[in-house]
């Protein structure tokens, strides 16, 4: 699925904004927002730009980061969101998996 440029959609974050879209018109959030910021997570300017910003019904600020398998998430990309979970620990962090076995079609691990 690959790395598009910043602001475009791969199919997965294709894909996942269009569940987030029916998770607004159902209510379940608030709003989204794709690259919407970069948070700093280290010095001297080590930044981690998560995939979506979601606004959950509990008026919660959630960061989604999106793979297209569990293999994807590799060492690096666990670091960072680790590391901005750390730094901004009133936020809320997700990374989502597609998951034909689950109910909503993703698959959800909290950080």
């Amino acid at each position: 699925m690959g790395r598009k440029k910043t602001g475009e959609f791969n199919k997965t974050e294709s894909a996942y904004q269009q569940f987030l879209e029916k998770e607004k018109q159902e209510g379940r959030i608030l709003d989204y927002r794709f690259e919407e910021l970069k948070l700093k997570i280290g010095e001297p300017a080590c930044w981690y730009m998560p995939d979506f910003l979601v606004i959950n019904a509990d008026r919660e600020i959630e960061f989604h980061e999106v793979k297209g398998a569990a293999a994807i998430f590799q060492d690096d990309a666990k670091v960072k969101i680790k590391a901005a979970a750390y730094r901004n620990s009133h936020f809320i962090f997700k990374v989502v998996f597609p998951d034909k076995k689950e109910l909503s079609g993703w698959r959800i691990q909290e950080f």
